[in-house]
């Protein structure tokens, strides 16, 4: 079971921001900028690389959400970045699909 289950189902606490049928969303217990609040589907797809087509919808909602959320915390106007780490070379840390959206101050490219 990863951390990102146990949030789900409420075993850990997490600083929610947003939940719909589909996703939920919480703040990064170790910001990396002003805005950091990862987006994960409600089931459970371990990466990128695992998801299927039947996938695209769900992993599309989560894009979608993350702009919702983005506009609720008011940084859509000045602009923000969304991050997929998939696999250990790509820094994936938990094996659950994840959107990391970061903002709130200028972001350099590429990123360190």
């Amino acid at each position: 079971m990863t951390i990102f289950q146990m949030i789900l189902d409420r075993k850990i606490p997490a600083d929610i921001v947003y939940e719909d049928e589909h996703a939920i969303a919480f703040r990064d217990i170790n910001p990396q900028a002003p805005t950091h609040i990862l987006v994960i589907p409600r089931r459970a797809i371990s990466g990128v690389s695992s998801a299927s087509p039947s996938d695209a919808a769900l992993l599309g909602h989560l894009l979608i959400a993350a702009a919702e959320i983005a506009r609720q915390e008011g940084i859509a106007g000045s602009g923000y970045r969304l991050v997929i780490n998939d696999g250990n070379h790509g820094g994936q840390s938990v094996n659950h699909v994840h959107v990391h959206l970061l903002g709130g101050r200028m972001l350099g490219w590429p990123p360190g």
